[in-house]
């Protein structure tokens, strides 16, 4: 944290020191692992002057007390959605999508024919746009998948976005994103010509959604064939993307597919546990674990 002080905002509609900023900073890092750099700050205020607004709250300082009270639990969710960005769409990042069809969901296929259960996570799956991506991808690269225990478990730490997700219905305008070769694949017949689009039940059927913090314990018993943790770890600094990866590393199956951002880098010990295999896409390697950092919160497995 840098040293120089920042100016309350004197032009705004509420005073916002650089004690507020910190007490919020702090707070979001303890419970969420976000990093927010004092450059965030008019950010942070702009993100967070509606809920003053809702709250009937004169500054900063108020709300600021509100979050340190019993009630605060009601309001969290609202500071997370509001410093995070749920923002995605329909296959983005397609590459990774490509891959699962084509070279993924057939080796999946024949460890499921094989007797053995598969599983895969979209860890920060937003409103759920990802997760049934993952679904459309592996029936396509995979029809007979559903004669098998496949499971893909879709997580994100907002409450409210998981709501939305379960729904499994978007603005017709989300359509643009899909590409015509996916969408009978992907959307419920007639869907596309009304002002919502809906998911087909085939899909929906093989998802699991729930909330879950990604900086804290991690409740799964069986290990994953194949995670996608995208334009997550941006959020976190390096330290808790490096202790994330390894997570991941101690969760998954060997040979399992670990798929990140575009923007995103794997670092630290997990760097040695992957091997590229293609655009922002590693596959876990063979041989022992490495020991996780000392100060690491190990997920249960």
């Amino acid at each position: 944290m840098t040293a120089a002080v920042l100016q309350t905002t004197s032009s705004s509609d509420f005073s916002f020191t650089d004690q507020d900023f910190r007490r919020i900073a702090d707070l979001a890092n303890k419970r969420y692992g976000l990093f927010l750099q004092p450059s965030k700050k008019a950010l942070v205020y702009s993100r967070l002057a509606k809920r003053l607004r809702a709250l009937n709250l004169p500054d900063f300082e108020s709300y600021c007390a509100l979050l340190d009270r019993p009630e605060a639990e009601t309001e969290r969710p609202f500071l997370l959605s509001a410093l995070t960005t749920n923002v995605t769409h329909f296959f983005r990042e397609m590459h990774h999508f490509e891959t699962l069809r084509d070279i993924i969901a057939p080796q999946l296929l024949e460890k499921a024919r094989n007797g053995q259960a598969v599983r895969l996570w979209s860890s920060a799956c937003s409103a759920g746009q990802e997760a049934y991506c993952i679904a459309a991808a592996l029936l396509a690269g995979a029809p007979d998948i559903t004669k098998y225990d496949f499971r893909i478990l879709a997580t994100d730490i907002d409450p409210n976005i998981i709501t939305k997700a379960k729904q499994a219905t978007y603005p017709a305008e989300q359509i643009e994103a899909i590409p015509s070769t996916w969408r009978e694949r992907l959307l419920v017949s007639g869907s596309a010509k009304s002002q919502h689009i809906t998911i087909r039940d085939e899909l929906r059927q093989l998802i699991s959604f729930g909330e879950l913090n990604l900086i804290e314990d991690w409740p799964m018993q069986r290990k994953f064939d194949v995670i996608m943790c995208r334009n997550a770890a941006i959020y976190f600094d390096k330290q808790t993307q490096a202790r994330l990866w390894q997570r991941f590393a101690g969760v998954m199956e060997t040979g399992a597919h670990l798929m990140i951002g575009h923007s995103e880098r794997l670092s630290g010990p997990a760097t040695t546990q992957f091997e590229s295999v293609g655009i922002t896409t590693y596959r876990k390697q063979d041989g022992p674990m490495r020991s996780a950092q000392p100060d690491m919160k190990e997920g249960k497995t």
